[in-house]
């Protein structure tokens, strides 16, 4: 009885030490593309959130303004800068706008740095400042805190419940990702990217 023996074929030389340098670099290259465009789609993404928790921030203090507004029967104004904003309310016996000084929410506020407004309002771009309006009275004490005759903010928040109509884009400079934050003229508040996203 014979036995047969399988004889196995001897690979040439080339083959028997696995992949070769350059395939292993040639690997590592495209793992570290792929790795790449993780990390900056989702540090996009997480900028771009940031954008948009603004914009809900500040369309959420508009509402308390105005919930304030037409409870108390008083009336506020939104005035923003090119990378800030603060609340102002109108004193009807003085005929004069305030800053706001004694309201933790309405105080002065900040975009991160790096991000910019753009105002939009009856479909012509405002020309914003960089600093606020200057008071009338340049001390420091907070009795001499009006605004001069011919100051007017740029959002009227009324005690009727009426907020002018608007569009406030929140723009960041560095790749010119931006989130709008529209109140219409019917009163509803939008906020994304395109005016079609309603929240």
């Amino acid at each position: 009885m014979s036995v047969r023996t399988r004889r196995l074929r001897k690979l040439p030389d080339r083959y028997a030490g696995g992949f070769t340098l350059v395939e292993i670099l040639v690997v590592l290259f495209i793992v570290g593309i792929i790795v790449a465009m993780a990390l900056l789609s989702l540090g996009t993404l997480g900028d771009n959130r940031n954008l948009e928790t603004e914009a809900r921030r500040l369309s959420t203090l508009i509402q308390m303004a105005s919930d304030d507004a037409t409870i108390q029967g008083r009336d506020f104004g939104l005035e923003v800068m090119q990378s800030r904003y603060r609340f102002v309310e109108f004193d009807p016996f003085l005929n004069q706008w305030f800053q706001i000084t004694d309201d933790d929410f309405m105080r002065e506020r900040a975009l991160e740095e790096g991000s910019e407004f753009e105002l939009i309002i009856e479909e012509r771009r405002v020309l914003l400042e960089e600093a606020a309006r200057e008071t009338e009275n340049e001390d420091d004490d907070e009795d001499n805190r009006d605004l001069t005759d011919d100051y007017l903010p740029h959002i009227l928040i009324l005690s009727s419940g009426d907020t002018s109509p608007f569009e406030l884009r929140i723009i960041r400079q560095s790749d010119k990702a931006e989130v709008a934050l529209t109140m219409t003229a019917a009163g509803e508040f939008k906020i994304g990217p395109d005016e079609n996203d309603e929240i």
